[in-house]
């Protein structure tokens, strides 16, 4: 749920619920593009609308003169400069918008919209490899065979065990439809209790969690960060786990991630694959990167494409122009 590769998919699931917290600004003419491949994205924009104004700049580099030209900015994270200027509209190309939402980082007054972008296929394949590589005792075995050393198997099944997903959304239920056809048995946990049971063989409130956990063995989690869903996975809650293998695909504000080496020496962890993180990069200091059980990527488990960013703002675009609220405009109060 981050920035880019190649290839699309937009998803016409999940938009954000009634968002009022921005009035709808004017049809935008002039485009400041800051968001990773920034003159690719600003190229296929300029293809599809050619009248509209574009300037592309590297997010780092974007200045306040920028900013004063554009009417709506097209980016991942906030220009480091105090003052957005002329923008009275941003389009998130994340799936995630919790850059935005950070105290101070957007006024009421401008529009927020994300990409639409469905990052449930990536994301179920980066889950499923870090499975296999845990029953398939993968990194035991590349560190035996960097010495030459004959490994004794410790190799065990797939099939069987048990995936606890939290977040029965596009990636939850994508991660599902990955897993149960593998012998896995997945169990959801959403807010409401109230997602599709769709590849889940049940879908439970968040409030069931420490009942659930002692049970599962893999924990994944796919939320965003929202004010509900920070530190849910707790270190009460990692306590409660029994030999689980944790797999963090969303944000790492969701996650207690102080706690994760404590759970893994007191064996309520046996093993985490993360992709996401508090800080990012993660802190070279950091007592994870040391920890052989834990499996470490750079937040590339869902990456948006060129043409998803595009497309989403085109599609953003051709409402507003039409007088009407995006539907993937954000509620700022949930988050999403």
């Amino acid at each position: 749920m981050s920035e880019y590769t190649g290839g699309t998919h937009l998803s016409p699931r999940m938009p954000a619920l009634d968002p009022t917290a921005a009035p709808l600004p004017a049809p935008p003419r002039r485009i400041l593009v800051g968001a990773s491949s920034a003159e690719a994205v600003a190229a296929r924009i300029h293809a599809a609308r050619p009248a509209l104004e574009l300037r592309a700049v590297p997010h780092p580099a974007i200045t306040a003169e920028d900013l004063a030209w554009a009417d709506a900015y097209v980016g991942f994270r906030r220009p480091a400069a105090a003052d957005l200027g002329g923008v009275r509209w941003v389009h998130s190309t994340g799936a995630g918008v919790d850059p935005w939402l950070a105290p101070g980082a957007l006024p009421e007054t401008i529009l927020l919209t994300r990409s639409p972008q469905s990052f449930g296929a990536p994301i179920a394949e980066w889950a499923l490899a870090r499975m296999l590589a845990f029953t398939q005792a993968l990194p035991m075995l590349a560190a035996a065979q960097a010495v030459a050393r004959w490994a004794e198997p410790s190799v065990r099944p797939l099939a069987g065990t048990r995936a606890l997903i939290v977040g029965t959304g596009d990636i939850g239920r994508a991660i599902a439809r990955v897993l149960t056809p593998l012998g896995v048995e997945v169990t959801g946990v959403s807010r409401t209790g109230g997602a599709s049971q769709e590849r889940f063989t049940a879908v439970h409130r968040t409030e069931a969690l420490p009942e659930l956990v002692p049970h599962c063995d893999w924990l994944i989690v796919v939320v965003p960060d929202t004010p509900a869903t920070r530190g849910l996975i707790s270190h009460e809650l990692l306590a409660c786990c029994r030999g689980a293998v944790l797999l963090n695909a969303g944000r790492g504000a969701t996650v207690e991630e102080s706690a994760i080496p404590e759970a893994l020496e007191a064996g309520c962890l046996r093993g985490a694959a993360l992709d996401v993180f508090v800080t990012e990069p993660l802190p070279p200091d950091s007592p994870l990167w040391r920890d052989p059980r834990v499996m470490i990527s750079p937040h590339c488990s869902g990456l948006t494409t060129v043409e998803g960013a595009a497309d989403g703002f085109l599609e953003c675009l051709a409402l507003l122009e039409r007088g009407e609220r995006p539907r993937w405009a954000i509620d700022r109060t949930r988050g999403y």
